[in-house]
């Protein structure tokens, strides 16, 4: 992955941005500060270089997906033990069969979407081709909420994973509890840090997780098969201190489980997909050709999902790993001590596992960090969220749209006191909603076409749909009062709001694009023009506004006070005459009821009364280096510009001045 990394500049290369030349203004602190902290700035046309090759975009946005794995099989058995009992393990594998089958025909949809839409975005330019921009909003609305609660998961379940090794090598030490909020807060300020100093470095530190995980999860495997087969391996405690208590299994179908419990505990296990989307948001960071490339690396990280998932529900199956009430020790983390064992060989096995495993599940809430902006981007181009989220920053990173999750994700973690349970009900509907938009849309799309094995494609997209569909009405239904009630309410709530920005910025373009009819001259419709420069003080900031109002060259020059205050203005208008450095004389305009911005109007309309006159009204603006200067500062300036901006033939003009450089500010 060595050919991920930036290359160090040298004097050939013109990626960085320039240098200033001798002699330019200095540069400001905030701007120095963000140059040392992130590096030099990228210019634009370094983006086509900021390409993944497979191995590296498979570690970035595979660890998000693969890393749901260590909670999955839990999370299943965490409905399942304490109403069935020891007989969760056994039903376990066909819950764990079914989510597999979904995997299937979710991978063969998505390579499909990967291989027509090579530009990122996935379920929602998918949903937007087939079904119109407004209907597209509820696949971007599903990611974006799925995005966020990604984050808040694996960050919390990687604080879990160390909390785990902890109380296990430890011998039941708990003393880490209280970190699992500040923890959590914190790796998500080191992802914040990571992504926006750009791609390629996010790609070189948070690719090699995802092999470790990998390499780790199959020794522990492969070991724990080979102690199975010679009758060897080890079980859990059923009934140890601390674990979720043991239901007693019935009689009947599915060992006296309900259908409703069971259904419970397959939506818990459907949180093992999510990610599985990430490849298709992201398809912009790949190489050419994407479509290929993005298509192998899907069925590369679906292939490893598969083993992880079968392996861990296995494992749980052979040992009979319990959950803990409190989350730690997790299933995973008791599969790895008891399969290596308690010497020195089954610690260092032990580190392994749960070290590997905290990385990936951290750095599975990187993905987000990718796929978020992107999304983000892609939805404010077609005006449905602010068209701030489409700029790059300065390390050609979607920086806006990264802070905005790392907000929105801080949030919930500190709502949820980053608990993994009470998070993972919030989960899996965002994703499987999108899954849903992405399979219908593909069907639509494959219905219009005419082309080689139309009718496969279409009957597997439209299962993967319909599968897809009942996933979110199960998850909505068994989970919905232990806090999927509020992905319900949001999720209408965030198309609405989406759909009402867009009618925004459609009403706004159409304002400002109404050109004038043919033939109508450019020349000013007024015969006079006059500016007015509103008058405070009698400081170097009104000279200099004096000074670029004569520049204008209007046909009449006015200094005018507004008196709110009678005595002020007095000695206002003494120091104006006894200063005696320009020959405007000062007007002096009453405004008894201190209603400035009204008194400023009525001036306004008396000056183009005559339908001949154009106003400026020039205001000098203090500006102030310091943090408290600008504390103490109101924006009285803007308030006007705001109350006579509707005003026809007047025109406000505010003129910055920074006070403590003594020059004009610079804008």
């Amino acid at each position: 992955m060595t050919d991920s990394a930036v290359p160090a500049p040298d004097a050939s290369d013109h990626s960085q941005a320039p240098g200033p030349p001798p002699g330019f203004l200095p540069e400001p602190l905030s701007y120095r500060l963000k140059r040392r902290l992130l590096g030099p700035p990228l210019v634009t046309g370094r983006i086509q270089q900021e390409k993944l090759d497979n191995r590296t975009a498979l570690g970035v946005l595979a660890s998000d997906c693969v890393s749901s794995s260590a909670y999955g099989s839990e999370e299943m058995l965490r409905v399942l033990v304490p109403v069935v009992g020891v007989a969760a393990f056994t039903l376990l594998m066909p819950v764990t069969g079914a989510i597999l089958l979904i995997l299937v025909l979710l991978t063969l949809c998505y390579s499909d979407v990967v291989t027509i839409y090579t530009r990122a975005g996935g379920s929602y330019v998918v949903a937007r081709e087939n079904f119109g921009p407004d209907v597209a909003q509820i696949a971007a609305v599903a990611l974006l909420v799925d995005y966020v609660v990604t984050v808040a998961v694996q960050v919390s379940a990687g604080t879990n994973a160390l909390i785990s090794l902890a109380h296990l090598v430890g011998n039941g030490w708990t003393g880490l509890d209280h970190l699992q909020l500040p923890v959590s807060a914190g790796v998500v300020l080191i992802l914040v840090y990571g992504n926006l100093r750009g791609l390629r470095e996010a790609g070189r530190v948070f690719a090699v997780p995802a092999y470790l995980f990998i390499a780790a999860v199959g020794l522990m495997l492969a070991v724990g098969l080979a102690r199975w087969a010679f009758g060897d391996l080890p079980h859990a405690d059923v009934h140890a201190q601390g674990v979720v208590p043991l239901g007693t299994p019935g009689e009947g179908w599915l060992y006296g489980a309900s259908l409703f419990m069971v259904l419970r505990a397959f939506a818990n296990g459907g949180s093992s997909l999510t990610g599985l989307e990430a490849i298709s948001n992201g398809i912009s960071v790949f190489r050419e050709p994407q479509g290929r490339n993005a298509r192998r690396t899907l069925v590369t990280m679906s292939c490893v999902l598969g083993v992880l998932v079968l392996g861990v529900s296995g494992l749980a199956h052979l040992t009979h790993a319990v959950p803990y009430t409190d989350g730690t020790p997790t299933v995973i983390a008791q599969e790895a001590r008891l399969v290596f064992g308690s010497g020195v060989f089954g610690t260092v096995g032990l580190v392994f596992v749960q070290l590997a495993t905290a990385l990936i599940l951290y750095t599975g809430a990187n993905t987000p960090f990718t796929g978020f902006p992107y999304l983000a981007s892609f939805v404010a181009e077609d005006r449905f969220l602010p068209r701030q989220l489409t700029r790059r920053g300065h390390r050609l990173a979607f920086s806006t749209g990264i802070i905005t999750l790392a907000v929105v994700a801080l949030a919930l973690l500190l709502v949820t006191d980053a608990n993994v349970d009470r998070l993972v009900a919030l989960y899996a509907i965002g994703v499987f909603t999108a899954f849903t938009m992405a399979g219908a849309g593909l069907t639509v799309q494959h219905a219009r076409r005419r082309e080689p094995g139309r009718r496969w494609k279409i009957a597997v997209n439209a299962t993967a749909a319909v599968v897809s569909a009942l996933v979110v009405l199960i998850f909505a239904v068994t989970k919905f009062t232990e806090g999927a009630w509020l992905v319900v309410v949001v999720f209408p709530l965030g198309v609405w709001a989406l759909i009402r920005i867009n009618r925004e910025y459609r009403a706004e373009a159409a304002e400002v694009e109404s050109l004038p009819p043919a033939g109508q001259s450019d020349r000013p419709r007024r015969h006079r023009h006059v500016v007015c420069v509103l008058v405070d003080a009698v400081d170097p900031a009104v000279f200099h506004a004096l000074r670029y109002a004569h520049e204008l060259r209007p046909d009449e020059v006015r200094a005018v006070h507004i008196a709110v205050d009678a005595v002020r203005a007095r000695h206002l208008v003494a120091r104006w005459e006894a200063v005696g450095t320009t020959d405007v004389p000062l007007e002096v305009v009453d405004c008894p009821d201190r209603r400035l911005e009204r008194a400023l109007a009525e001036l306004a309309v008396r000056e183009t009364a005559d339908g001949h006159t154009a106003l400026t009204l020039l205001i000098a603006r203090r500006t102030y280096t310091t943090v408290l200067g600008r504390l103490l500062h109101g924006g009285t300036a803007e308030r006007i510009a705001r109350a006579l901006e509707e005003l026809p033939s007047v025109v406000v003009t505010i003129l910055p001045y920074s006070v403590m450089g003594g020059v004009p500010a610079r804008k």
